[in-house]
């Protein structure tokens, strides 16, 4: 019989049974509830409350586009905040605050310092706000957690002064650092410029004649030097020739005051006139041809021409003063020969005067074109030196004008970033006081207390009713009785035991009303103050 009950299939329990065991067992699922529900409701009431304080800062972009004026800091800004924050973290820092604003006065007896710092770093929580789609870092929230709400308002306000703060100042400190940077640069290119511009100087002025933007200044001096050599070696041939002329002139005349003291003859020296003053009249005429007749040479040769012509007169009326007069005066005739002869004398030493200053001249002129035809050979190489001097300097300008530039575009963003116009955290809303206790939830905590005691009050009485082997209905009789069941004995109860069961259901009617008042009660009270 039993392996006939044990080979059953337990069926579904139905609402009758259900009821008789809420009769039997209301009191094992009463009990739980209401003890596991008030433990965690009186738990959530025992625990401190803890008020947070909370701030949103965003990250201001600058007035001015970042085209026109570039930064010169970090543009990481998650890098930099990262940065921030662990300065204002640091041990020094929160100490100050803990110090500044008496935090956790019941502690500092107890606790070190370190304690104290690490207490506070849990009670700060700092929470990045990134851009929908993308990592950009537009915000961030600051909040504080304390027991007083006041102390939380005035802890989040100082951390909030102390990120605009940090934030303003290193920006600030970056660039100028930046700034400063920049000048060095800046003053050590200016240095090496200069140094280079001191060499070209120096280098131009030790061959200020021979460089390659003189070399068209020298061709042309060295051509004119040339002319005039040129000029200077005619003017030799014609002076040569004119010694020469006024030599054999002189000897000519000799030997007609030798011929006319002795036996009259024929005019010796009038032909050698005539052929001279035909060849000074060809180089005359040649002259004329390329020249004026204001030009020096043109004006000498004229006068040698007329010299030579009142020599002739003057042969010329010797000559016949000697025919006419046989017998003459020989004191006259010899002293008009003396003075001719003292002229043609002055004549040659004045030739040959000019003759010494020609060649001297020619020297000079010489040694000119030797001069710069030697500037015109070394032009090419001056240009190779003068060009690896202006490359030098050509780095150094582009190197000078390219810090220059940075320089001053650093500059400018110092001043954006002093007068806060550039990028900068701003905050949103001054920190909240908080009204209600961010901890314990106690909302939350009376539904996890009452949770707790369903669970519990369902364990006890499934688990009483499971381990409870006695009969309480028709149906298990029968099941567990193979025979039909012929009569049944009601239960007679006594006057006695029927007031103690009325008396048993009408307190268990005012347990379960108290249990579900207090449940009700208590949840209202944590909604209202939670």
């Amino acid at each position: 019989m039993v392996e006939d009950l044990e080979e059953k299939t337990p069926e579904a329990f139905s609402l009758q049974q259900i009821g008789g065991i809420v009769r039997r067992r209301h009191w094992h699922f009463l009990i739980p509830l209401f003890l596991g529900w008030a433990a965690v409701w009186g738990a959530s009431w025992v625990l401190p409350s803890v008020y947070k304080s909370a701030t949103t800062i965003i990250v201001e972009e600058p007035t001015v586009s970042r085209e026109l004026v570039p930064s010169n800091v970090n543009d990481n800004l998650q890098g930099r905040l990262q940065s921030i924050t662990q300065q204002i973290l640091s041990r020094t820092r929160l100490l100050h605050i803990i110090d500044g604003l008496n935090l956790y006065p019941d502690r500092r007896d107890r606790s070190t310092p370190d304690d104290l710092v690490q207490r506070m770093r849990k009670d700060i929580e700092i929470e990045l706000v990134r851009a929908s789609g993308s990592q950009e870092l537009t915000s961030f929230n600051i909040s504080f957690s304390s027991r007083n709400p006041q102390t939380a308002q005035r802890v989040t306000s100082e951390l909030t002064n102390l990120f605009i703060n940090e934030n303003l100042e290193i920006q600030s400190q970056q660039s100028a650092d930046t700034t400063n940077f920049f000048e060095s640069q800046l003053e050590d290119a200016r240095k090496v410029l200069t140094e280079q511009e001191e060499k070209i100087r120096v280098f131009k002025d030790l061959h200020s004649s021979d460089l390659p933007t003189q070399t068209q200044s020298n061709l042309a001096i060295l051509t004119g030097l040339q002319n005039q050599l040129q000029s200077e070696q005619d003017n030799l041939d014609r002076a040569k020739q004119q010694t020469v002329y006024y030599q054999s002139l002189i000897g000519q005349y000799r030997a007609l005051q030798r011929s006319s003291r002795g036996a009259p003859g024929a005019p010796i020296g009038l032909p050698a006139i005539d052929q001279e003053l035909d060849k000074l009249r060809s180089q005359l005429a040649d002259l004329s041809a390329h020249y004026t007749d204001r030009h020096p040479d043109v004006r000498k040769l004229k006068e040698q021409i007329a010299e030579t012509e009142r020599m002739k007169d003057r042969l010329a009326a010797s000559l016949n003063a000697a025919a006419s007069n046989p017998q003459p005066d020989n004191s006259t005739a010899a002293s008009n020969g003396d003075m001719s002869l003292a002229q043609l004398e002055s004549q040659l030493k004045a030739n040959q005067i000019e003759t010494a200053n020609r060649e001297r001249s020619i020297t000079t002129l010489q040694a000119k074109i030797n001069e710069y035809q030697a500037r015109l050979s070394q032009a090419p190489i001056r240009e190779q030196q003068l060009t690896d001097l202006s490359r030098g300097y050509e780095q150094s300008k582009a190197n000078y004008d390219d810090l220059m530039k940075k320089k001053n575009s650093s500059a400018l963003a110092t001043s954006l970033t002093e007068r806060q116009q550039g990028e900068h955290f701003r905050m949103i809303d001054p920190p909240s006081l908080p009204v209600r206790p961010d901890f314990p939830n106690r909302m939350k905590l009376c539904g996890m207390g009452l949770a707790l005691g369903l669970v519990l009050g369902g364990v006890l009485a499934g688990g009483t009713e499971f381990m409870d082997d006695r009969i309480h209905s028709e149906k298990e009789f029968k099941e567990l009785v193979p025979v039909a069941v012929i009569s049944e004995i009601p239960a007679v109860s006594t006057l006695d035991e029927e007031t103690r069961e009325r008396r048993l259901n009408r307190l268990s009617w005012i347990v379960a009303s108290v249990v579900f008042a207090s449940i009700l009660i208590g949840t209202a009270l944590s909604y209202l103050r939670g």
